[in-house]
């Protein structure tokens, strides 16, 4: 049986490279988005047809437990689980309606519950799987006019932590990725002026790549067993 692997958010940004570095490493895929089914058949088609691969799409809510529990009726068989889909809202705390903070923390932090209780059963099975939570530096230093997705980051990591030390035993391994800022659609709300200030605070002077992430990705994924538990940052050198 082939090496099948779970890519939340993959539709573009860092779930998309996350998806081709795996396809080109011959996994299986099941990816999904919430907002742009278009967006992810094309990303199917691109890597089926470069790579040979099974590669299937979903629109799936991972914030809705629901919409999680029927993506998993179609998987019977999961080595890699990335819980990749995350959303942001960048303003004040005292702005930031009820429904907004919860968007966040259904998106964020919820929806890795919803794979992890959902893929683990999978995994206990065989004895073996890998689980990566994309994350972010604001997880633990925290970020002004972004206290929600700090908080669902801080979450991220210590679900990741906890986790871990649960499924060692079972062979299974959790660890998080933690970026710094990445050049992707989620950081382009920002005006130019904001993004060179931002950039000149980053030791390396520049942002992080998608691809980037996804050859750690790939390396965290073939790391010895023992290797789990941790929050592997990312960022240029910036904390």
């Amino acid at each position: 049986m082939g090496k099948k692997a779970l890519i939340t958010g993959a539709s573009r940004g860092i779930g998309k490279a996350i998806a081709e570095r795996l396809a080109e490493a011959g996994y299986d895929l099941w990816l999904t988005c919430k907002n742009s089914g278009q967006e992810l058949l094309r990303v199917q088609e691109e890597l089926q047809a470069a790579y040979g691969i099974d590669c299937r799409a979903e629109v799936c809510d991972m914030g809705n437990y629901r919409s999680v529990c029927r993506l998993f009726d179609g998987i019977g068989h999961l080595d890699v689980l990335i819980n990749n889909a995350g959303i942001s809202y960048i303003g004040l705390l005292s702005g930031m309606e009820s429904e907004q903070w919860q968007e966040v923390m259904d998106t964020n932090l919820n929806s890795l519950f919803y794979t992890c209780k959902k893929a683990i059963p999978l995994m206990l099975a065989c004895h073996a799987g890998h689980i990566v939570n994309i994350s972010s530096v604001w997880g633990s230093m925290g970020a002004s006019m972004e206290v929600a997705y700090s908080a669902s980051k801080g979450g991220v990591n210590g679900f990741t932590k906890a986790l871990a030390k649960e499924l060692a035993p079972s062979h299974i391994s959790v660890n998080a990725i933690a970026c710094g800022v990445i050049d992707t659609q989620m950081n382009r709300c920002f005006d130019e002026d904001e993004r060179r200030a931002l950039r000149e605070e980053i030791p390396a002077d520049r942002f992080g790549r998608p691809e980037e992430v996804a050859e750690l990705v790939m390396r965290v994924i073939e790391a010895p067993e023992y290797m789990t538990g941790q929050i592997i940052t990312i960022d240029g050198g910036w904390y």
